[in-house]
């Protein structure tokens, strides 16, 4: 059952629409969250405080996620990935949507950290279900030979989401004074969330159900329990995966997320001069991404994602020398953000996606990525701005105790990718090659 090159750019523009969207929805949070939730949600004399509650709710998501990887990834290895995709779609939608219209807390109190505490679980569970479908659509619709380029095109919707999502509260910051977007203006980002997700549906809906899920619903081979069949059969590699994606998520939020606040707070840049280097990182991270991720078709995927997070680690060191003895600088600013999370940090993302997917077999696949992705993004993602924080008051506002953080949060995801051995034919060879081996079988 193989796809035409028709179909398989439908199903990769469908997954990278409804990637962007999804982390649209779920960094628009990230960035408002040290800028607006901390004064408008969880007032505190002590600034410091408000900023770290804000960021706990941001990590609340990261918690979530794993509950949605786990509901979603099994009916999306029972039922089938594209009717998971659509439910996820709309509600992540929903809930981005519904945090624009939550009143302040001096309005309603309590109710007001409540309330978006509880969007924020929903766009965690949405996003949870969400990445391992968009991700296995474009894998198993994917040449054996290109899967690392393919699979690594849903990775781009990270980069376009959180371009998208910092360009819209650039733009809106630098259209209304302070008070005005802090007032009602933040809220016109996560209100046009619901045009999005109109759009991704549209083209969600015309795509085919994965070929090689397919064959496994026609065979009647589903697994009965696909989350305890992959506990059972594949402990290791869950291990395995979820160690390299430490890096992943740990460099992504100190530079994506945590690197907003600390140049707005710490080093006097404006609000509009620090998304704007973090939303240049996402334009080139949208080259960057399937770049590696063709480059780990051709050298394997280990090779590249190990060096790359050797690299990605060690590169916070001169970044954060440049940001913080060059701050009057701008240019310098930008650069030193650009090439570390634009460039080094696409070394392992890009190849990533194909990586996870190799870890597990068709059965289980939607539930293993899912799981090892999300769960590992509570301490590898979720928390990250809030240890930054703790570790930059540890350390009198220095950046030095974050960067050797990073340094070796690296060190771990680069062993525990060396750990991971080649996947087996029938995984490297696609539906045509696991076809031609199960008949050499039998």
């Amino acid at each position: 059952m193989s796809a035409d090159q028709k179909t398989v750019k439908r199903v990769v523009t469908a997954s990278v629409i409804g990637a962007t969207i999804e982390w649209y929805d779920f960094f628009l949070y990230g960035v408002v969250a040290g800028l607006v939730f901390n004064k408008l949600y969880f007032p505190s004399d002590d600034p410091y405080v408000g900023t770290l509650l804000a960021y706990a709710t941001f990590a609340v998501g990261f918690i979530a996620r794993p509950l949605g990887g786990v509901v979603f990834g099994h009916f999306g290895d029972k039922i089938g990935r594209k009717s998971m995709l659509v439910l996820t779609l709309t509600i992540m939608g929903l809930s981005t949507m519904a945090i624009g219209l939550i009143p302040s807390y001096d309005s309603i109190g309590i109710w007001a950290p409540v309330l978006l505490l509880i969007c924020r679980v929903f766009q965690g569970i949405g996003l949870g279900g969400e990445w391992g479908g968009a991700v296995l659509m474009a894998y198993e619709y994917a040449p054996a030979d290109k899967r690392g380029l393919y699979a690594s095109w849903p990775q781009v919707g990270l980069a376009t989401g959180l371009c998208l999502a910092s360009g819209v509260v650039a733009l809106l910051s630098s259209l209304l004074s302070d008070a005005q977007f802090l007032a009602w203006g933040w809220r016109i980002g996560f209100l046009g969330s619901v045009l999005l997700v109109l759009v991704g549906m549209y083209i969600r809906l015309s795509v085919k159900e994965s070929p090689e899920f397919e064959q496994v619903k026609q065979a009647n081979a589903e697994s009965r329990i696909p989350f305890l069949d992959m506990i059972k059969r594949y402990p290791g590699n869950i291990l395995k995966g979820m160690g390299a994606r430490f890096i992943d998520g740990v460099f992504f939020n100190i530079f994506g997320v945590f690197m907003i606040s600390y140049l707005a707070d710490h080093l006097n840049l404006t609000r509009t001069q620090a998304l704007t280097g973090v939303m240049a990182s996402a334009v080139v991270m949208c080259f960057t991404i399937p770049l590696f991720g063709a480059l780990s078709d051709r050298l394997g995927r280990t090779r590249v994602y190990f060096w790359g997070a050797l690299l990605t680690g060690l590169s916070s060191l001169p970044a954060f020398w440049l940001i913080t003895t060059h701050s009057d600088n701008l240019m310098t600013v930008w650069l030193a953000i650009v090439i570390p999370f634009g460039i080094l940090y696409a070394s392992v993302y890009g190849p990533e996606a194909a990586l996870f997917c190799e870890l597990f077999d068709t059965k289980v696949r939607y539930t293993g990525i899912s799981f090892v992705y999300q769960l590992s993004g509570i301490f590898a993602a979720g928390i990250t701005p809030i240890i930054s924080t703790a570790l930059l008051q540890a350390n009198g506002g220095r950046p030095w105790l974050i960067v050797a953080y990073t340094i070796v949060v690296g060190l771990i995801s680069a062993i525990s990718v060396a750990t991971i051995a080649a996947p087996p034919p029938e995984r490297q060879a696609g539906t045509k090659g696991s076809q031609a081996i199960r008949k050499a079988r039998a």
